[in-house]
């Protein structure tokens, strides 16, 4: 959170796109492998080298920028790639409940159950949403961790 407030009064409000705390959170050893200097503060005040820090800082934020590119460069497709008004019926279901299933997809749609299909095969292989359960317990979300 720290880093995105500094970020933030440079200007760069990045809030809805980076998480710069699954990094720090990920690394906690590493963090203290880089900057674990311990003691009274004030005792070492004049002997502290930073420099550890703001490398384990910035390595943080190299890590979310990589993150968010592989996220961009799979957001982009070719024009057969397009979404299109079904698919977007299919992403709506799921940003409103987190999931859908082909029952509540068939009750917004008056597609064939195999065009059905086709249709959330298309948004897998695009890399938005990936396929859980089996079966008639077969439902579908949006992929995580892009």
């Amino acid at each position: 959170m720290a880093t995105k407030q500094l970020l933030a009064g440079l200007g760069l409000n990045l809030f809805q796109l980076l998480s710069f705390e699954n990094y720090y959170n990920q690394n906690v050893t590493h963090y203290f492998q880089k900057v674990g200097v311990q003691g009274n503060y004030y005792e070492l005040v004049d002997s502290l080298d930073f420099t550890p820090w703001l490398e384990y800082f910035a390595e943080g934020i190299l890590d979310e920028l990589h993150r968010l590119d592989k996220q961009l460069a799979t957001r982009q497709r070719r024009p057969d790639q397009a979404l299109k008004s079904h698919h977007q019926i299919i992403l709506d279901l799921i940003d409103a409940q987190g999931y859908v299933t082909d029952r509540e997809y068939a009750e917004h749609t008056p597609r064939a159950k195999a065009t059905r299909s086709l249709d959330f095969r298309a948004l897998i292989e695009m890399g938005i949403i990936e396929r859980k359960g089996r079966g008639r317990s077969t439902y579908y979300q949006r992929k995580s961790g892009g």
